[in-house]
């Protein structure tokens, strides 16, 4: 199996060294620490049963034009934000036979390279985790891990059953999931509350949030249930229940959104929010709440870009 892992964040490193350790032959294309990751690899801190290990890349590119070999997989692990340019990415990764993996947060994310890549199968995937990239080549896995994979916009291929099983053999829960999209909504359900109100709060973590906010946050996960509901994604009855919990039970932890809106990087407002709020409203969807703190994260957003 060979594999090209576009994005050496947090997301892309764990889960492509996963993959190297049950004997993929995984290269990475790496931006801003490519010389790093060159020379000394990756170092994966793991706070659970995984350990900690390293990871050395098959090889490690600028481009993916530097390839000799286009990969059987190329897994896409990128923030899909206004700035990302996605297509470009994949264009000189991508063979007649390369299965394009989408691990991202979001919905309504895989239209765009769909119609770019008609020929090429799109596996649509999702990860349940707590990891953060805290130096060029440093991964720190906290909790959790679990992948959620399904070909978009339905079923599952033998590619993408082959893949999920190499998951599952490297130690974390893989689903296979014959409806990814409805996968997609069940994941919004924790980032739409979580990630924007992490920054509207000035950082304070998801546990801060919960234990002072737990209504509020209830009512913008109930309200993404709704769309869901509206757009044909019934979603499970508990989910809200069990998000609730989990997050309680969970380290406290800084969301994605709230580093990227640390570090001054574009946040994932329109995938997480706008694409929801957008959907809610052509399905006529009560949703008092989520429009609310969409519109508070582009003020929030409006700010940053006058300073």
């Amino acid at each position: 199996m060979k594999v090209l892992v576009i994005g050496t964040g947090a997301v892309g490193s764990f889960y492509g060294s996963l993959l190297a350790k049950q004997g993929a032959e995984v290269s990475v294309v790496a931006r801003s620490d490519y010389e790093h990751v060159k020379v000394h690899g990756i170092e994966i801190t793991s706070e659970t049963k995984l350990g900690n290990y390293h990871f050395r890349p098959q090889a490690v590119v600028r481009n993916a034009a530097e390839l000799t070999e286009k990969p059987d997989y190329v897994l896409l692990c990128i923030k899909v934000v206004e700035q990302a340019d996605r297509v470009g990415l994949l264009k000189d990764a991508v063979g007649p036979d390369t299965s394009i993996v989408l691990i991202s947060n979001g919905i309504d994310i895989e239209d765009e390279i769909a119609r770019t890549f008609p020929n090429n199968e799109l596996i649509s995937g999702l990860a349940f985790i707590c990891v953060t990239r805290t130096a060029p080549g440093k991964i720190w896995h906290q909790s959790y891990g679990r992948l959620a994979l399904g070909n978009y916009p339905r079923g599952l291929s033998e590619k993408a059953r082959a893949l999920c099983s190499a998951f599952e053999q490297s130690g974390i829960n893989c689903a296979a999931s014959e409806d990814i999209v409805t996968a997609r909504w069940q994941k919004c359900v924790w980032n739409a509350p979580f990630n924007p109100l992490s920054v509207l709060s000035a950082g304070l973590s998801t546990n801060d949030i919960l234990s002072t906010q737990e209504s509020f946050v209830r009512n913008i996960m109930e309200e993404i249930c709704l769309i869901a509901k509206a757009t044909g994604h019934t979603l499970p009855s508990d989910i809200v229940d069990k998000n609730i919990d989990s997050t309680y039970n969970m380290p406290p932890y800084k969301t994605s959104m709230l580093l990227d809106f640390e570090a001054g990087r574009p946040m994932e407002t329109e995938v997480i929010l706008g694409n929801a709020v957008r959907a809610g409203r052509k399905a006529g969807a009560p949703i008092p709440h989520l429009e609310s703190v969409y519109a508070l994260m582009k003020l929030r957003e409006l700010k940053l870009a006058k300073e």
